[in-house]
């Protein structure tokens, strides 16, 4: 049973964003595009292009006071300490806020299974006590509501939090995934040794002389760790432990100097967009992507980043500057060129565009596969590829299925007296025109490997899929699976040398709901060249988008064109759910027999990828 008087805080309404052109890294706005640190110029420009904003945090950015913030307090005891193996026996909760308790909530549960006597022996809770408690699956949709979204907090929270998403999970309810504080790692941070020799419930209670005493059953230990966690929040103030978030980074270990620097995001704005953090001599560091780049940006100073090269980065950065965007897709896309175009030495993603790998066929008389690293203005070029394993792979394939050399010196027309052909002749996986010249067999076997650049890969997989049976056959399997790998990749490069190709021929407006509003996306030649979000006049917005083809402000009449990432970016974004087109200029299809209808070779290689990694909880 549980009382509980609910209290919902009230959402504030959302602002609508103007149009905003987006820009290469090159000519990225300097006016109302980027906060710097210290711009006040740039201030009036700013709320004129995207509404009325904040530059320095306001208490809600901050965050939610303690003082307001809801928390719930569980407490479970069960037949084990596994909670792959073993059950709950009793749930025990209490909510508060402001210090006050507002709700309770306690129940045994029926584990479906006997109690082990030193669990009895230890919690008093006995088989005949559960025989007529509900079950977990008939106590979750009670203890779920009362947890509504409140933050949850527990005495060494990792154990209760794992046995409530298991049985979540296993009863097919959806785990809400709230915000988990352990009074464990509190007490770590305001209880000295000396005053206890040890961080249990127990311990700890008697430190701050609970009126509740723990006794190994839920409720009354859920009650007891409630009265140390608000005794343990009045020692944390003394630290500037007042908000939410000051209670998140509790548990990270930050150097105080780099601490010291979260005030560089104070003037970062809570909106979505690109962050860029800079040296003392105006150096750009590091560029990411964030929904809220306030809360972003300060997390980097106060959660104890563990990427490597992080925290050298913020050891020199003395400034962020700020791109605000008004969709999600317009951030990635100035991400991932500002990227390419700045190099930034602390980004290790999206650095090298031009090492992207391609396969093309060899300009000679006697063509073979050969590796390239920029070929997006080839019309020849299969890719891109993944990964240079993965045209390896397939350029061996490829190479072996239509009979091409894979030697890689250049041949006569005729053959030189006295040539001797290499091993590949004997295994038939080669035409062999260093002994045999100029022959249909080997001008067939180019036809057959054009086909590849046309789309038709089928060729390519009934050649894979007989030598995966000759290779199963003789039980070696780890080939077998090498050259499924190497199919899939074949399949992936085609298919997606045929979705970019088609989308760098047309231009094309279209639209997607978020939430309350819209966003409005206008893409030319395979580059995305404006965004806007509105919530009312989506074609009136699509309109105005569409004549953002006359003047891209990415140039395509080079042929290059957008970088692979970018491409992949507004691809992912079209093919979503939800997204419809509002004007098309030019033909944006895929064939129906085309590389995409063999998807299930790149389905079969990612499931053996998981299948080979270990499972977590």
């Amino acid at each position: 049973m549980y009382s509980d008087r609910k209290h919902s805080p009230q959402g504030s309404p959302r602002s609508s964003h103007a149009l905003h052109s987006i820009h290469m890294p090159a000519t990225l706005r300097t006016g109302s595009d980027i906060v710097p640190g210290t711009a006040p110029d740039s201030v009036s420009a700013l709320r004129a292009t995207v509404g009325a904003m904040t530059l320095q945090a306001t208490l809600d950015e901050a965050g939610t006071p303690l003082s307001a913030a809801t928390f719930v307090v569980v407490d479970l005891e069960t037949t084990g300490g596994s909670h792959g193996r073993d059950s709950i026996t009793e749930i025990g909760a209490v909510k508060i806020r402001g210090g006050e308790t507002i709700g309770e909530f306690a129940t045994l549960v029926n584990p479906g299974s006997a109690i082990p006597p030193m669990i009895v022996a230890l919690t008093g809770i006995t088989d005949a006590m559960v025989a007529q408690a509900p079950r977990i699956e008939q106590v979750l949709p009670s203890f779920l509501e009362f947890l509504g979204d409140a933050a949850l907090i527990a005495h060494n929270a990792k154990f209760d939090v794992s046995f409530l998403k298991a049985a979540c999970a296993r009863h097919e309810y959806d785990w809400p995934r709230p915000r988990v504080f352990d009074t464990v790692t509190m007490a770590r941070r305001c209880v000295t040794k000396d005053e206890a020799p040890n961080r249990k419930l127990g311990t700890l209670a008697r430190v701050f002389g609970t009126e509740v005493t723990p006794n190994h059953r839920a409720l009354e230990d859920a009650r007891a760790t409630a009265e140390i966690f608000h005794a343990m929040l009045g020692r944390l103030a003394g630290f500037g432990v007042t908000h939410v978030p000051d209670l998140v980074d509790l548990g990270n270990t930050v150097p105080d100097a780099i601490r010291a620097k979260s005030t560089l995001a104070d003037a970062v704005p809570s909106r979505p967009g690109v962050y860029v953090f800079r040296a003392g001599d105006g150096e750009r560091l590091y560029v990411g992507v964030s929904r809220n780049m306030h809360s972003r940006v300060k997390s980097y100073f106060t959660k104890g980043e563990q990427r490597r090269l992080i925290r050298p980065m913020l050891e020199v950065a003395s400034s962020v500057e700020s791109i605000v965007c008004p969709t999600d897709l317009e951030a990635r896309v100035r991400e991932v060129r500002a990227i390419a175009r700045w190099r930034p030495r602390y980004n290790r993603r999206s650095t090298r565009p031009e090492a992207t790998p391609w396969l093309r066929l060899t300009d000679e008389r006697h063509p073979r596969w050969a590796m390239t690293r920029s070929a997006t203005t080839l019309p020849d070029a299969l890719g891109p590829f993944s990964s240079l394993t993965q045209a390896r792979a397939a350029q061996e394939l490829l190479s072996e299925a239509a009979r091409l050399r894979t030697c890689t010196t250049r041949l006569p027309i005729a053959p030189r007296p006295g040539a001797n052909a290499c091993l590949a002749k004997d295994l038939g996986t080669c035409a062999a025109p260093c002994v045999r010249g100029a022959t249909q067999e080997y001008d067939e076997a180019i036809t057959s490997a054009r086909t590849v650049l046309d789309g038709s890969v089928d060729a390519v997989l009934r050649a894979a899929e007989r030598r995966i049976g000759d290779l199963a056959e003789a039980s070696k399997y780890e080939e077998a699976a090498s050259v499924r790998d190497a199919a899939a990749s074949v399949v992936d490069a085609a298919f997606r040398r045929q979705r970019h190709a088609s989308l760098r021929g047309c231009s094309l407006v279209a639209v997607r709901r978020i939430d309350s509003a819209w966003d409005v996306v206008s893409i030319h030649r395979g580059a995305l060249v404006a965004t806007e979000r509105v919530r009312s006049g989506v074609w009136a917005a699509a309109d105005r988008l569409r004549d953002a083809w006359l003047t891209p402000e990415v140039d395509t009449s080079s042929g290059e064109g957008p970088i692979v990432e970018e491409i992949e970016l507004i691809l992912a974004w079209l093919e979503s759910d939800g997204v419809r087109l509002l004007h098309v200029e030019g033909p944006w299809s895929s064939p129906l027999g085309g590389p995409g209808a063999h998807r299930r070779w790149i389905d079969a290689r990612r499931r053996a990828r998981e299948g080979a990694l270990p499972r977590g909880d």
